[in-house]
């Protein structure tokens, strides 16, 4: 595998390294040893999968506030999207930038999202799959979310969506005047 840094600190764009013959290609999507390597050391614990059957759904941007903070490892495996992240990180020197990427079916790149980033896709095909590993469970009580179309991020999306969940729909516009502590990325014991 082949890793390239991310705009964002601490992202990475993960290209395969396809050993190909007349029966197509081979490649690695994860080697603990190869992340070590490249000092992106985690322990993989889930794996998921989200199908969407319609072009323009858009998912997320969601995170989970520490301790479950998230790393997540996307490719797309059917289909494509373009996967953005958002660093929520207030000690990063991106804080409040996004990236985004079209992934692909074809393409094989993953991306690779440290803990600290709000992540979500747009899909830009019918029938699209989005593969995901992450180093944590998933808690409801700690998760949150970002709006898709926040003034303040301002993500340039490839498409306009069309089919949004009302809970991704109706998140607040991050305000740094009322949010200027960020307290909404904190854990609720700690607000």
């Amino acid at each position: 595998m082949k890793y390239e840094a991310a705009p964002l600190a601490g992202a990475w764009i993960i290209y395969p390294q396809k050993f190909s013959d007349d029966r197509g290609f081979f490649t690695h999507v994860w080697s603990r040893a190869e992340f070590v390597k490249q000092g992106l050391a985690i322990d993989l614990e889930l794996g998921n999968v989200a199908f969407n059957p319609k072009r323009g759904t858009l998912r997320g941007l969601h995170f989970q506030l520490p301790p479950y903070s998230e790393v997540k490892l996307v490719r797309c495996t059917r289909g494509s999207v373009y996967d953005v992240g958002v660093d929520l990180r207030q000690d990063s020197p991106t804080f409040l930038q996004s990236f985004g990427l079209e992934l692909s079916a074809d393409q094989h790149i993953q991306l690779y999202w440290p803990p600290g980033i709000a992540h979500g896709y747009l899909t830009l095909e019918d029938n699209s799959e989005v593969c995901y590993q992450v180093n944590r469970p998933y808690q409801p009580d700690l998760a949150r979310g970002l709006r898709w179309n926040d003034p303040l991020i301002r993500i340039n999306w490839p498409i306009q969506p069309e089919k949004i969940a009302d809970r991704d729909a109706q998140y607040p516009d991050v305000n740094p005047d009322r949010d200027l502590a960020y307290d909404w990325l904190k854990a609720p014991d700690a607000v």
